[in-house]
């Protein structure tokens, strides 16, 4: 039987959200570690925009992209109860804060702090941008406030029932937390809400994920932090 490939680097949060998707619904999946920053050729002709992640299904099928690793994962694989609600309305909800997660706080925070503190430690004599690192987490600190007024008033980031919505963020904020970014002090309910993701068995390969050279964050593998 052949087990899905999946093409990541440690600390690319949408690979984790779909490392998370598959181990909450019991799908095994074999990790492969790419440096897709190298752009090197072998890669490239997987994945022509030199992103991960990329999911080898088989030997006929291999899916490039977030959103179409991400779907494909929660259509193929989805068991009870399903990540993406039935309810026009939550789906909707959902699929907005996935977007959000994905994209907007991708664009404006996670990216750089990743590229900076990350991946230029695999760039000969690369060393981090302090004032790029300054507007990420001053950037860091609007997204955070606002999911801490969402889940003031809400059990999960989209609604009453976890969803897509909450993997989204959390695979965010793990790679952030890894590296120490995360002030967690400022934003208790987001805190507490990341401690119970953190205390799901899908959750558990991720926090024994480690990086060569860069330990993780006091507060990584902690469930009670």
């Amino acid at each position: 039987m052949f087990v899905p490939k999946l093409l990541h680097y440690t600390l690319d949060p949408t690979s984790r959200l779909v490392r998370l998707m598959c181990a909450e619904y019991g799908k095994e999946i074999e990790l492969v570690h790419i440096k897709a920053w190298r752009r090197e050729q072998d890669f490239l002709d997987v994945s022509p925009a030199g992103e991960v992640p990329v999911l080898d299904i088989d030997d006929q099928l291999t899916l490039v992209g977030a959103s179409a690793v991400i779907y494909f994962v929660e259509e193929q694989f989805g068991t009870q109860p399903i990540l993406l609600p039935t309810e026009p309305v939550l789906r909707a909800e959902t699929r907005r804060l996935v977007d959000w997660a994905l994209n907007k706080f991708s664009e404006d925070v996670s990216r750089y702090i990743i590229e900076e503190k990350f991946i230029k430690n695999d760039r000969p004599g690369g060393t981090p941008d302090t004032t790029v690192l300054r507007a990420a987490r001053a950037n860091l600190t609007e997204h955070l406030s606002y999911f801490n007024y969402l889940l003031a008033t809400r059990r999960w980031l989209a609604g009453d029932e976890m969803s897509m919505a909450d993997f989204a963020l959390a695979a965010q904020l793990s790679s952030l937390d890894y590296l120490s970014e995360v002030p967690w002090a400022t934003v208790p309910e987001v805190k507490d809400w990341y401690q119970r993701l953190k205390s799901r068995p899908a959750f558990r390969s991720l926090l024994l994920d480690r990086v060569v050279g860069m330990p993780a964050s006091s507060t990584y593998a902690d469930i009670d932090f």
